[in-house]
């Protein structure tokens, strides 16, 4: 089974509002980036929250099919960012999103969808 970028972005917004996170935004970056097609950005008020989080992107886009190339810093919880090939997703703690406003950095990208 083959999921779209757009189907996968989809995908991890649900999930992460499944889990109540914060702020969720999703930056078409076609166009824009060779790196992916999505980027989702959301953050977690704790530790706890950003790996719950995390973890239900994970078992959402398995689920679906989706090849998980890679997740980085679920230990620490502070900034996980999980590789889903075209949909990059950055799920910060809340004090390290403010610190680093990734969304600043990507401002041509065109948003998609907020929650």
């Amino acid at each position: 089974m083959t999921v779209s970028s757009k189907e996968l972005m989809n995908i991890v917004v649900t999930a992460a509002d499944d889990k109540k996170a914060s702020n969720i935004v999703a930056l078409d970056l076609n166009n824009i980036s060779l790196v992916a097609d999505y980027f989702v950005i959301c953050h977690g008020n704790s530790d706890t929250q950003v790996q719950a989080i995390a973890t239900e992107i994970r078992k959402q886009a398995h689920a679906a099919g989706a090849t998980i190339k890679g997740i980085e810093g679920m230990d620490s919880a502070r900034w996980v960012l999980m590789d889903l090939g075209d949909v990059v997703v950055h799920v910060f703690h809340r004090d390290e999103r403010e610190y680093y406003n990734i969304e600043r950095l990507w401002s041509d990208a065109k948003v998609v969808e907020t929650v």
